[in-house]
């Protein structure tokens, strides 16, 4: 059985995954008494997987003679092909939209961008609220497997960062393995461990009031990163602060390459103690609440509102949760967010938020962005290389840590900044040819490239109307949220003329 499953193209396998992958909301659905949304969960679940069978037999005899080609392939297929399938049910069932309209809403699920084009309450019936929070939490899953078993051999999405630091033995492994067995057994490893966080999470958010049903979105979309919540507004619908506190908490592992599967950098010297992504994480969700709570207290004193030690914590709570939250691409905003503004009589800087998302969390998470990893590296080389303008005959000593990370990653990190920030203008200018202004294409473009749609309705001036936007504009930000999971470098990758001749 294990070597038939090996011998399939895995987007065959990741087919099946998804139609059977429906029986969950189906499940709910049929609990809460939605029989059409349950019915028409089973009937496209049962018919997709009976379509990815026949796939199977069909293809399980075609062996690929370049393994690593065909991983990059299937990676770039399934956040293409994938949410086609996954809006079928989506369309039926709601009805009265286009079918792009779904696709878009599935494809923003499973890039884990989680921007929604519908209201989040009236329109959608709780079983689709559950499968939009599936969908995303399928693709963080999928996008933390292929980050050790497709990514990390080719040394993309930050791993090139640390290049030097992939053993022989491990090499040796990714190129004699047959095509499926290192994502197989990257799966094998993650998997659980995905599953454990979020049954533990769930049942946190349950116990501190929430309802079972938005316990589990909450949870899918914390582990994932998506953002996805099924009512407007904060996060705790039941005004608890052991709801925001569980999930600040859970929130870090989107900030650290140890939280799924240590195994991926094969770092024998690596420790959370020194892990510098997890450091810098720390140091920007300390020193932003800081100094948005100064700036929310001289708000305060000029309209001499009231002085409560309450409302100081509060608005110092609010700011860390956001902060985080942004800075993992999440988007989940705190309650205490709203009242500290209330309380000051100021707005949030927009820019304070698309700037955390563009930050990014840490490699080999399911945030997105440039993550922590690169800004680290880029940070230590332009404070060595300041040091030698100032002192240039100077001889210094680099830490242990800065020996680690070779010229080459340093160098590939500068490449991925520059490439980001061509392609955010690029898409950008996109967006304003669409007709958008220029405040709209700049929010729209960055929370497509770092993953993180709840930017649309808190980073501009007035939340962003996304079923309003144009065709052109739609397939944009669809294009861009491909983008953003994937990155750059791995699309370069397929275009090189050097990648097919292998």
């Amino acid at each position: 059985m294990r070597y038939f499953i090996s011998s399939v193209p895995f987007l065959v396998i990741l087919i099946f995954l998804a139609g059977l992958s429906m029986y969950l909301p189906a499940i709910h659905a049929s609990i809460v008494k939605d029989h059409d949304t349950a019915q028409i969960l089973f009937y496209f679940g049962t018919l997709i997987m009976m379509l990815s069978i026949g796939l199977a037999v069909a293809t399980s005899n075609r062996v690929s003679r370049h393994i690593t080609r065909r991983h990059l392939l299937t990676l770039t297929s399934s956040f293409v092909l994938l949410p086609v399938l996954f809006a079928l049910p989506f369309f039926v069932r709601l009805e009265t939209t286009e079918f792009f309209n779904a696709y878009l809403e599935m494809l923003s699920c499973f890039t884990t961008t989680g921007a929604t084009l519908f209201p989040q309450e009236g329109r959608l019936p709780a079983s689709l609220h559950l499968w939009r929070a599936q969908v995303g939490w399928l693709g963080g899953l999928w996008i933390l497997i292929a980050a050790g078993s497709i990514l990390a051999p080719l040394q993309l999405g930050g791993f090139e960062v640390l290049a030097r630091q992939q053993t022989q033995a491990l090499r040796t492994h990714n190129q004699i393995a047959l095509p499926n067995a290192r994502i197989l057994n990257s799966s094998m490893v993650i998997t659980p461990v995905y599953l454990i966080f979020t049954i533990v999470l769930w049942f946190l958010i349950f116990i501190s009031g929430e309802t079972a049903t938005d316990a589990l979105i909450l949870a899918m979309s914390t582990l994932s990163t998506s953002g996805i919540t099924a009512h407007e507004g904060h996060i705790a619908q039941s005004g608890n602060f052991f709801t925001e506190a569980m999930i600040f908490g859970f929130l870090f592992l989107g900030v650290t390459r140890a939280s799924f599967a240590k195994d991926i950098h094969d770092d024998r010297q690596f420790s959370v103690r020194f892990d510098r992504e997890l450091r810098l994480a720390l140091g920007v969700t300390v020193l932003l609440p800081s100094l948005l709570f100064v700036r929310h207290w001289s708000g305060a004193l000029e309209v001499e509102a009231e002085k409560d030690l309450m409302i100081y914590l509060s608005a110092l709570w609010g700011g860390a949760f956001t902060v985080l939250s942004f800075l993992t691409t999440t988007g989940f905003e705190s309650a205490s967010w709203t009242d500290a503004q209330k309380w000051s009589g100021l707005g949030t800087p927009g820019i304070m938020l698309l700037g955390l998302a563009m930050l990014g969390g840490g490699v080999a998470t399911t945030a997105g962005g440039i993550k922590l990893l690169r800004i680290y590296a880029l940070y230590r080389h332009n404070s060595q290389e300041l040091a030698y303008l100032v002192h240039p005959n100077g001889v210094s000593g680099a830490r242990d840590y800065i020996r680690r990370i070779p010229e080459r990653g340093i160098y590939a990190a500068w490449i991925f900044f520059m490439l980001f920030i061509v392609s955010l203008a690029g898409i950008a200018i996109l967006f304003s040819l669409s007709g958008l202004d220029f405040e709209t294409s700049l929010v729209l473009t960055i929370s497509g490239l770092s993953t993180t749609g709840p930017l649309t309705a808190l980073a501009g001036a007035e939340p962003i109307s996304m079923i309003e936007l144009s065709f052109f504009a739609k397939a944009i930000f669809s294009v861009s949220m491909i983008l953003g999971r994937l990155e750059t470098l791995a699309i370069i990758a397929l275009f090189n003329p050097d990648f097919w001749r292998m």
